[in-house]
């Protein structure tokens, strides 16, 4: 049977002259048939969902250790709403939406059990092997560790996926040739000296929509935590002129609420309030800049779909108050410190004896490779733990392991 994909619709709605075209796409590192039913970007969506890196993330700490609570986020919770956010975007300013919620569902895969403090454990313990990047680690999963196809390791996927993977949070080499954000991590500086996927450049809008979807969901999925673990009050979010305002809003309109539909009235706010300012900005930038291609927004001199000034001021005082409200709380900070301990205790054990690697597919060969290389494999294999894993596993090869409640 054979279908015409175009006059059928897949992957084909509507689309503005600067989106990606998931029908003239640069391709894969290895050359695939086209499928006669889903787009590339499509194709490439799928593909992550169905990897095992997705389904760990269910079991990875985005703030609160899972312990703590059933309705906290965690890391796959949190992806799937910065997705719905990046395909809203993405559908207000006529992008292609699979590409936006590949790169959206794509973007944390990277990151270690115990959220950004097992990234810091890593990056500390690597540190004289070019540390740890959970950016960087993402890229390495998605090209290299998932091991699911006969031909090819990795996912294959397209080179925009990947270019929206690595520069969704701007250019990683500015003008000069230096790291925009310190020095480019070498797993990126490896891959694309075989794939280039052009560093010094923006990647497309939607990236760029997904990247700026993560920063509207934490923003408000970190305060609706926080006031549920009870490291932050409502008199604490009137730091915020904004939320300040939004919680005088629903309070005119609906006095009396119970607390957890209040709660949920700001959020919902918010994040409306911070979509709109995305699309009204992005739409603004995109009338002065004039692209009329995915290369002209590559092109561009600025980042086309971000917060408005004013906005990105209430997005710095958000950011600073969750920093010292519930990042650098006390308990969090204990908890922080525990979790750390039991990353670097594995990591020590493993480059003791690579053997305890038990399902590592390298197991074998590890041990006679030069100490840089075994570092890697480690933290490869460090990084793909749930924080349930690590735990256990710390239980099962120490006499003591740290408390995180």
């Amino acid at each position: 049977m054979t279908f015409d994909r175009h006059a059928l619709g897949f992957g084909a709605g509507q689309r503005a002259i600067y989106a990606s075209d998931p029908w003239a796409t640069r391709g894969r590192l290895f050359p695939e048939p086209e499928s006669p039913t889903r787009s590339d970007f499509q194709r490439d969506r799928d593909r992550i969902v169905h990897t095992t890196a997705f389904r760990r993330l269910k079991h990875k700490t985005q703030v609160f250790i899972a312990a703590d609570g059933d309705h906290y986020r965690t890391r796959l919770t949190h992806t799937i709403e910065v997705a719905q956010i990046a395909r809203a975007l993405a559908r207000a300013l006529k992008l292609d939406e699979d590409l936006a919620e590949g790169v959206a569902l794509v973007h944390d895969f990277g990151h270690t059990p115990f959220g950004h403090t097992g990234e810091d454990a890593l990056h500390e313990v690597l540190e004289p092997f070019g540390g740890f990047d959970h950016n960087a680690q993402s890229l390495r999963i998605v090209t290299k560790l998932e091991r699911r196809y006969a031909e090819f390791d990795g996912l294959n996927l397209t080179w925009e996926s990947l270019e929206g993977l690595v520069k969704h949070n701007g250019p990683l080499i500015g003008p000069t040739g230096e790291g925009t954000h310190g020095e480019v991590p070498r797993p990126i500086l490896d891959y694309c000296a075989v794939h280039d996927l052009e560093l010094s450049s923006f990647a497309s809008l939607e990236a760029q929509v997904a990247a700026i979807a993560d920063d509207i969901a934490y923003n408000t999925h970190d305060i609706d935590d926080g006031l549920r673990s009870g490291y932050l009050d409502f008199a604490m979010l009137e730091e915020v002129p904004f939320l300040a305002g939004l919680m005088r809003q629903v309070h005119d309109r609906y006095p009396g609420l119970e607390e957890p539909r209040f709660t949920h009235e700001i959020m919902r706010r918010q994040i409306t309030a911070m979509v709109e300012d995305v699309i009204g900005y992005a739409q603004q930038a995109i009338r002065e800049e004039r692209p009329e291609s995915a290369d002209d927004v590559r092109k561009a001199r600025r980042c086309l779909a971000t917060f408005s000034e004013e906005m990105a001021v209430t997005d710095r005082q958000i950011k600073k108050m969750l920093f010292s409200r519930i990042y650098r709380h006390p308990e969090v900070m204990r908890v922080r410190a525990n979790a750390a301990s039991i990353l670097t205790d594995l990591y020590h054990a493993y480059m003791d004896d690579p053997q305890l690697m038990r399902g590592h597919y390298w197991v074998d060969r590890i041990s006679t490779m030069p100490e840089s290389a075994r570092a890697r494999h480690v933290a490869d294999y460090l990084a793909g733990m749930t924080d349930n894993y690590a735990i256990d596993t710390h239980r099962r090869l120490f006499d003591h392991t740290p408390e995180l409640r």
